[in-house]
């Protein structure tokens, strides 16, 4: 039974990716590049290297990310990185079909010379909700985001600052080429794009803090440390009614974990008590450093 629950959650998880893969790949083709707009991270170098050496985004988005494959599979470990690995390839994928549908002439992508507002608007509503529906499910897109996460493990370094470094020496560059007006059209459809996501995904890069009561407390803890690289205490406590003595496991995550982490407790201790509360604010080792 549980192995069925499992599985069907992990189907669900690789649907949902998909589906968001190709929202995002439909935004890029239909709203950002049919107008010359910009995005971050490696996205963003593959948008100049289509504008200025006429590379498929499907093409270069996969080859930038190999080398980044390799760096994130020797720091995190197989486990972490294959949703992110399905993310990238089902991103190229769904970019080559956005690709051959336009050369068919079987989409058309939308073309403004005139209101590149509501191009950026859009462009930001596909993009959010794309990206919002991988990260909620346990997903990414590679580039940035495992830059983000080594620096975090390695440096101690804020995941959402180094992601926002990133998109903004990416999208700076592309005053070289691209007019003024577009780069900052850009911009706006950047943040759009990152508040749909924190909308779809409950906040992305915010945290939840977790209070498990379980019998499992300890191997379960051990778990969390391996498997997610996050910090974990544990509290002794003794039940009201059963007055049996147990420890308590209390840990903090960023949102986009959460999933993974309920996935984690349940398939150690199915029957654990759960308490999910929302953090504000967190300061520490892996979150802000002040």
């Amino acid at each position: 039974m549980i192995f069925k629950e499992r599985f069907a959650d992990q189907f669900m998880n690789v649907l949902a990716i998909m589906i968001g893969t190709a929202i995002y790949a439909f935004g890029l083709h239909y709203f950002v590049i049919s107008n010359e707009l910009m995005e971050g991270g490696v996205t963003g170098i593959s948008l100049l290297l289509k504008y200025v050496l006429n590379v498929p985004p499907s093409i270069s988005t996969l080859v930038i990310n190999i080398p980044l494959f390799y760096l994130g599979w020797r720091v995190f470990g197989k486990g972490p990185m294959l949703y992110t690995i399905f993310g990238v390839v089902s991103l190229s994928f769904f970019l080559w079909v956005m690709e051959v549908l336009i050369r068919l002439q079987w989409l058309v992508p939308f073309h403004t010379s005139q209101d590149y507002f509501l191009a950026t608007l859009y462009a930001g509503i596909s993009l959010g909700t794309g990206l919002g529906l991988v990260f909620r499910f346990g997903g990414t897109t590679g580039g940035s985001d495992i830059l983000a996460r080594i620096g975090q493990k390695k440096r101690g370094w804020s995941v959402g600052q180094v992601i926002l470094i990133i998109d903004v020496v990416v999208i700076g560059s592309s005053f070289l080429y691209l007019p003024k007006e577009k780069v900052l059209y850009s911009l706006v459809a950047v943040f759009v794009s990152s508040r749909i996501i924190d909308y779809i995904s409950e906040g992305a890069y915010t945290a939840k803090a977790f209070t498990i009561i379980s019998d499992q407390a300890v191997p379960m803890a051990k778990s969390i440390t391996q498997e997610l690289d996050r910090g974990v205490t544990l509290f002794p406590a003794r039940g009201a009614y059963s007055g049996n003595n147990k420890e308590v496991v209390y840990c903090v995550v960023y949102r986009h974990e959460t999933r993974r982490l309920k996935e984690l407790i349940h398939s150690i201790d199915p029957q654990a008590f759960i308490i999910i509360g929302e953090v504000h604010d967190v300061i520490g080792e892996g979150f802000k450093t002040q």
